[in-house]
């Protein structure tokens, strides 16, 4: 997810059009010509054109109507998209999928996913989120808006050299096709051990995540056995991949065209939310953002009706946890009940040779949900040229993502990450990155004083 200038809500990735007729001197008048129109981020039909504001095109080549300081007050849409959409659509092109055994076959779309984030431990865009303030103790006031999370780097602190662990032996799969290792990968998801961002490539995350659910369950899991997987998966919630059609409210946004890299622009904007359909859709259902757009080649993600495929993941993870074990050389973070039972376990980049996470035990001492994110040179990593304190305003693509646990060693933390498919990839900041939905899931289990110990 490497971006530009991103700003705070928009409609969305549709493509359209507008044209524009004077109204006075402050204001420009517009009305709706033929199928398109111009819409704003609350899903209101702009006919004028705001003082000062001008057009730039969002990454999908479509023209955004913006304002001086780059915040989207409009973007172009099709007018079908919002007057109403057709009874039902056929994803376009080809769907190398149809003819799946492990795929849904349903023409029609599943409307169980209709309500965006209902069935993933995803946060729902629409819905309120409880920020706590990052200096008090959790929980605090829900409505607060200047949550911010601080994160420096370790204070160069010397690493002990430790015995080097045997690593577990590798899992080969025997001529599995791709919807094959898409079975495996949801199936651990449903069981709480996430694979990470399900893309259908066997990875070392999906290998974690078989050996942690042998170690939750105390059974063997035989990757190879995709009948088994199936039989597993038609008992707990069905096919691993379904139709889902795409609703007004997920072509709608809000949206921001781009992110910019620089974080004195980040700091301009007032939210850091997704860039398109297709990035939070991914998001919402544990997918690999062009993965979701390979299954669905030719699909139109813009437009409301539109049928398209994605995967079928598991209820959200329940229960309090304990005691969390960051284990630094297996990239993978441990949660345990207070009786010693692994209730999940989660792929995670956890600090690097230059900015490595603490050694021992820690405690979780506060929980913010959709936190800002402040970036201050003397305590932070250096970042471009940027010499002052800067607050980063909220969103999933901020540098925290959408969950922020600070720990008991000041500035470090376990926090989310807009880029989920480089988890268990790439190293951190010292803190512990899990992708969004995986944040939110065990932040939901977490209440201060569960103690966070470090293994290497």
């Amino acid at each position: 997810m490497n971006r530009f200038l991103k700003s705070a809500l928009s409609g969305t990735v549709i493509v359209l059009a507008l044209s524009a007729v004077a109204q006075d001197a402050s204001a420009q008048q517009y009305r709706r010509q033929g199928s398109v129109v111009f819409v704003t981020p609350n899903g209101e039909i702009l006919d004028y054109m705001p003082e000062g504001s001008g057009y730039t095109r969002d990454r999908a080549g479509n023209r955004v109507l913006v304002d001086g300081y780059g915040n989207i007050i409009a973007t172009e849409a099709r007018s079908r998209g919002y007057y109403p959409p057709p009874p039902s659509r056929q994803v376009y092109g080809r769907d190398v999928y149809n003819n799946d055994p492990y795929y849904s076959e349903d023409q029609y779309g599943d409307t169980r996913y209709s309500e965006r984030g209902a069935v993933t431990g995803a946060i729902p865009r629409e819905a309120s989120i409880d920020r706590q303030q990052l200096d008090q103790p959790y929980p605090q006031n829900p409505q607060n808006d200047g949550d911010y999370a601080s994160i420096d780097p370790d204070q160069q602190q010397p690493q002990v050299t430790q015995p080097t662990r045997p690593a577990d032996p590798v899992i080969t799969l025997k001529n599995k096709s791709k919807s094959e290792i898409v079975a495996l990968q949801v199936f651990l998801d449903r069981a709480g051990v996430s694979p990470g961002a399900i893309d259908g490539h066997m990875g070392a995350n999906v290998t974690k995540a078989v050996y942690a659910y042998e170690q939750m369950t105390g059974e063997t899991l035989d990757p190879n056995n995709t009948d088994a997987i199936l039989e597993q998966l038609r008992m707990s919630g069905g096919l691993p991949v379904v139709s889902y059609t795409i609703t007004p409210a997920d072509a709608a946004g809000p949206y921001v065209a781009e992110i910019p890299e620089d974080y004195a622009h980040k700091s301009q904007m007032t939210s850091l939310a997704f860039t398109s359909v297709t990035e939070a859709l991914a998001e919402r259902f544990h997918m690999d953002e062009g993965f979701l757009k390979e299954l669905n080649a030719g699909a139109d993600f813009t437009v409301p009706g539109t049928i398209i495929k994605v995967v079928n993941p598991g209820e959200v993870k329940t229960g309090s946890v304990a005691r969390i074990i960051a284990d630094k050389g297996k990239k993978q973070v441990f949660a345990y009940d207070a009786s010693g039972n692994l209730i999940s376990a989660y792929p995670a980049s956890i600090g690097s040779t230059d900015t490595p996470s603490p050694s021992g035990t820690v405690t979780v001492e506060r929980v913010a949900f959709n936190p800002g994110y402040t970036y201050n040179p003397k305590i932070n990593f250096q970042q471009g040229a940027n010499d002052k304190i800067l607050n980063i305003p909220p969103g999933p693509n901020g540098p925290v993502g959408t969950v922020w646990m600070a720990l008991s060693k000041p500035t470090y933390g376990i926090h989310g990450t807009p880029e989920p498919s480089k988890i268990g990839r790439t190293q951190s900041h010292g803190c512990i990155r899990l992708t969004n939905w995986d944040a939110t899931e065990l932040a939901k289990m977490v209440k201060p004083g569960v103690t966070v110990e470090f293994v290497d």
